[in-house]
This record gives C-alpha cells, structure tokens and sequence, in this order.
C-alpha cells in the first residue's frame, strides 16, 4: 500500500515535466516561425511595417544624396559661367545654399529613422558607409559657414577643403544609394533592378549636365565670335558700295 501511494507521488510530481517540456517545445517552435519568412497576422503586420520604413528612408536619403546634393553641385557649377548678369550668380548662390541646407536636414532625419527603427549591427557596407557619410555631411555644412573673405590665402585654402568635401559627399552618397538598394533587395528579397536602372539614368544626365558646363562658356564664345565676323564683314562690303554712290555722283556733277 505504501508503495502504491510511492508510486502515485513519484507520477504526479514527474507528470507536469512533459507538458512543460511541450509547452516549451511549442514556444520554440513559434519563435522559429516568427522568422523572417513567417506567415502570422502578427509578423505580417510588422514585416509591412518594417518594409514601409526601409523605403521611406530609401526615399528620404535618395531625395538627399541624389537630387539635392548633386542640385547644388551643379547651381555652383554655373556661376563659373562668365557673361551673366549679377542677378543670376545671387539666385544660383542661393539655390546651392538651400539645397545643401535641405539635404543635410533630410539627411539628419534620415539618421534619426535608421538608429529608431533598424538593426544597427553595422554589419554591412552600407551602414558602416552610412555613418561615415552622416559625419561628413555636417562637417561639410558647418565648414561651409566658415567661409572666410575674398582675396587671401585662407580662402583659397577654405575652397580647396570645401571642394573636397563636396566631392566626397557627392560620390559617396551614390555608393551608399547603390549599397542601399542591394541591402534592401537582401532584407525584403524583393527585386530592386528597375530602381537601379532609375537611378543611373538620373545620375548619367546630372553627369551630363555637369560636363556640358565646360563647353558652354565656349560655345558662347564661338557664337560671339561668329556675329563679330559677320557684323564686321556686313561693314567692309558697305564701305566700297558708299564710295561708289560717291563718285556716280561726282561724275554727274560734272556732266551738269
């Protein structure tokens, strides 16, 4: 009797171990379902929302690094541009400065979003690229208001290191679109080719527009040339005609 009463104890305290150890087997079985490829209301509702963050960053940065960045480049650019009216070297001055401006607050949003809502193991190119592009941009706009005056060294000096940075920002913006997209094609496994072929094209006719900058000043130039030519040309052929109307004249003076 006493050991059936034995047998009954050791059977109640072993008999919750199993269904603990079911329980626990269910549980990881959920946190394996709850991977990336997962199908549950929940996960699904989180995926979307991550997916939805990852493009308005992408959106954001894009907007940042390859329009407004290059904008800028390209309205500086301009003012080399000899022959123009003093009105127009203000508005291109200005377009650079606010859109530099523009894209370093975009930028800093952008920073804001990634280190909010992302997984910052910085264990790709385009996150380690990415911090280093966020120092780079607010170096560069801070060294920007530290532009000192006309006609010294310092300037000279001021301009080198801010056309450095700029270059910089600009070609490592692009890499870190390109990074960008191959990262969102590996967190989402969706294709990201046609935003790829965007993107060059937009870029190659910026590069375009930037190199066609070179050769107006001398198309202009040319054309000037051209019209002084022919405006002399028109003058030397009316000479001679004048001389001769000169000396009908004169022969029929003496007729009279």
């Amino acid at each position: 009797m006493e050991t059936h009463h034995l047998f009954v104890s050791l059977l109640l305290v072993l008999l919750p171990l199993p269904l603990c150890s079911s329980q626990e087997n269910t549980r990881s079985l959920a946190i394996d379902v709850n991977s990336p490829l997962n199908t549950s209301p929940i996960s699904q509702k989180l995926n979307l929302k991550l997916v939805h963050e990852i493009k308005v960053h992408g959106f954001m940065l894009w907007a940042a690094m390859g329009v407004l960045m290059p904008i800028g480049i390209i309205s500086i650019r301009s003012m080399s541009i000899k022959g123009q009216p003093l009105i127009c070297f203000r508005r291109l001055f200005f377009l650079h400065v606010t859109s530099q401006m523009v894209a370093v607050i975009i930028v800093t949003i952008g920073a804001v979003m990634s280190i909010k809502n992302f997984n910052n193991s910085f264990n790709n190119h385009h996150q380690r690229l990415g911090v280093g592009l966020y120092a780079i941009v607010w170096f560069q706009a801070l060294f920007g208001f530290l532009r000192p005056s006309r006609g010294g060294k310092a300037r000279r000096n001021w301009f080198v290191g801010h056309w450095i940075l700029g270059t910089s920002v600009a070609i490592l913006g692009i890499i870190n679109i390109y990074t960008g997209l191959n990262a969102y094609t590996r967190k989402t496994s969706k294709s990201a080719k046609l935003w790829n072929i965007l993107f060059t094209a937009q870029l190659s006719s910026f590069v375009l527009l930037y190199l066609f900058q070179d050769k107006w000043s001398y198309i202009q130039s040319q054309t000037n040339r051209t019209q002084s030519v022919d405006h002399n040309s028109n003058i030397s052929t009316a000479e001679p005609s004048q001389g001769d109307e000169v000396e009908e004249s004169k022969q029929a003076l003496e007729k009279c």
